[in-house]
């Protein structure tokens, strides 16, 4: 059977299916509402399917299917099946390191330890934690607040009875109650051991206001020593959640999904809210193989932390609704209020993991980063072409005096400081800053048509606003190249980018390397100008000393420059200094011209 007449047969029921290469190998597994529409729509309009989609549909050779009772089932199966095929097309998870768990031992007398493996022995375990400083911090929290036996002995009550074990350190120094030689009562130790989960479950409130109920009826009792005890362990535990990242307690156990998509990858935190107390974060990164709705990208997500920390909270805050429901589950988008700054929180996190991933991207990967900075300014100005050679312009004068402009250019995202020119500006009078730029841009690209015509940058970056934005596009269409480049500007109070015929300025995303880059030019074009202003004015200042001295031509000037340096030392010198270099004649002359303008 051919495998369109195939997919026509597969039902109108929520669940899995697989797709198969000619060697047999599954390469996609995907989850469905709807098997026989959802399948469908990868072969009955394929002119609709973006490029990688449509290569991943020219390899399917066969496809089969699982059925399920609902959406949230076909969600788990997937995640399973994903990670039992590793299909090259599903989406990838970047970050396989293992997070650590705190564990509450099976045992008659159960620890509480750091690990990062799960065995199914009976064994309660909390976490991930994706940071081991934090967990471990957690731990040493528990063992001061609780006095926990941190040996390995396989300890019963027969082992208590025939005293087989002798006491460690930790019991002489009072860091643990010696459960070993009948220190401290089976049902006492387990009582802790249930405040301990308690807390590791985000009952830590419930705790605090149990220890203050004992500590007032120990003191109503006149058991004061007792009453001490209950109540250093309660400023110990509010001095710990203090600590703590607090939400509002009328927010309850909710947990909180947000999710950062950039290009083929894609940025996810997971929060854990109980009694209005972030007690758990997550951030994880995913490759995206093809192109996928951001909808099914954070559905991956959520069943990823299921498979990870087991049952989710009947409340969970997302930025948009998956594309599955789930029995039980309540997804809210809120738009305000204590939730919208919980969702707000976790953005923030799966933003930080982005840029730590570019940060990282950049140093170990430079080509591979450079190249993703091109495709992010390409897709954000919507330009046709990838911005290998990208020129930026900005002008400098003082009140219009020695105006210049410079050029600077950028291949493959980084400085051509070779290719950098300045322009000494020859047809504009006085400060008129919209002419010298139509001056620069006609001149820089005048010359490269006669030069060089295949050389033309594919994106031009105008230092300015609106009013330099508009002279550069004329001079390029006197030059009739308007439509071969891109041309923007980027106004530097605001950082916004405007181009021709739009009145409002391009959002661009503050944090993404594509506003970086353009930024970086900008500051060079600046910093280029700038300096070779600073020059010609030094020079003019030099000049307008110095030439009004009759007998001091070109050469004794740059002769007294080059052994004084500036025309102040040449004034502090003496008469007989300068004559060493000029003649006493000369030296004289230079002496009286100086000393009068000091005048």
């Amino acid at each position: 059977m051919e495998l369109k007449e195939k997919i026509k047969l597969f039902p109108h029921s929520p669940g899995v299916y697989r797709y198969y290469d000619a060697e047999g190998n599954v390469i996609y597994v995907g989850k469905a509402k709807d098997l026989h529409k959802r399948v469908a729509q990868y072969f009955v309009s394929p002119d609709r399917l973006t490029r990688k989609t449509a290569v991943m549909v020219s390899k399917i050779a066969d496809a089969q299917y699982t059925v399920v009772e609902s959406e949230a089932d076909a969600l788990l199966l997937e995640n399973n099946l994903i990670k039992q095929f590793k299909p090259r097309y599903n989406i990838l998870l970047k970050d396989s390191k293992t997070y650590p768990w705190i564990c509450v031992t099976n045992e008659e007398f159960p620890r509480v330890m750091l690990t990062r493996k799960l065995v199914k022995d009976g064994s309660r375990y909390f976490g991930p934690y994706s940071s081991v400083v934090h967990a471990r911090n957690l731990v040493e929290f528990i063992h001061t607040v609780y006095p926990l036996r941190q040996c390995k002995h396989k300890i019963t009550s027969d082992v208590i009875l025939r005293r087989k074990i002798r006491p460690c350190t930790y019991f002489h120094v009072k860091k643990c109650l010696g459960c070993c030689v009948g220190g401290i009562s089976q049902q006492e130790y387990n009582q802790n051991i249930e405040e301990i989960v308690s807390l590791l479950k985000g009952g830590g409130r419930e705790v605090i206001q149990h220890y203050k109920k004992l500590m007032t009826e120990a003191a109503a009792a006149l058991e004061f020593e007792q009453a001490e005890v209950y109540k250093k362990k309660m400023q110990s535990l509010e001095n710990h959640y203090s600590k703590s990242v607090i939400a509002n307690a009328a927010v309850g156990d909710v947990d909180v999904f947000s999710l950062i998509t950039d290009g083929p990858e894609a940025f996810g935190n997971f929060m854990r809210i109980r009694g209005g107390a972030v007690i758990q974060s997550l951030n994880l990164g995913f490759k995206l193989m093809i192109e996928e709705e951001q909808e099914s990208v954070l559905a991956t997500f959520i069943a990823e932390i299921q498979s990870k920390f087991g049952e989710l909270s009947s409340e969970i805050i997302v930025p948009f609704l998956p594309d599955m429901e789930m029995n039980g589950v309540d997804f809210r988008v809120p738009v305000r209020g204590d939730k919208l700054a919980l969702l707000e929180l976790s953005a923030r996190n799966a933003k930080e993991m982005r840029l730590n991933a570019l940060k990282q991207q950049e140093h170990t990967d430079p080509d591979a980063y450079r190249n993703m900075v091109m495709e992010s300014l390409q897709k954000q100005l919507n330009m046709p072409v990838l911005p290998v050679h990208i020129e930026c312009f900005d002008n400098s004068n003082i009140q219009g005096t020695n105006p210049v402009s410079a050029c600077v250019v950028f291949r493959n995202a980084v400085p051509s400081k070779k290719d950098y020119r300045h322009f000494k500006v020859k047809t504009v009078v006085g400060a008129n800053d919209y002419a010298t730029m139509k001056e620069a841009v006609n001149r820089r690209y005048s010359r490269m048509l006669e030069e060089n015509p295949e050389d033309l940058p594919q994106l031009i970056v105008i230092d300015g606003g609106k009013g330099q934005l508009g002279f550069a596009y004329e001079a390029l269409c006197e030059l009739g190249i308007i439509d071969k480049v891109t041309l923007i500007a980027l106004a530097e109070r605001m950082e916004e980018v405007y181009r021709v015929g739009d009145p409002y300025p391009m959002f661009i995303d503050r944090n993404s390397p594509a506003l970086k880059v353009l930024q970086h030019i900008r500051d060079e074009a600046h910093r280029f100008g700038i300096t070779f202003h600073r020059k010609l004015r030094s020079r003019a200042q030099i000049e307008s000393v110095l030439s009004g001295i009759k007998g001091v031509g070109p050469k004794t000037e740059q002769r007294l420059i080059m052994h004084f340096g500036s025309v102040p030392r040449i004034a502090a010198a003496s008469e007989a200094d300068i004559a060493a270099l000029v003649g006493e004649s000369l030296a004289r002359k230079i002496k009286e011209h100086l000393n009068s303008k000091d005048e």
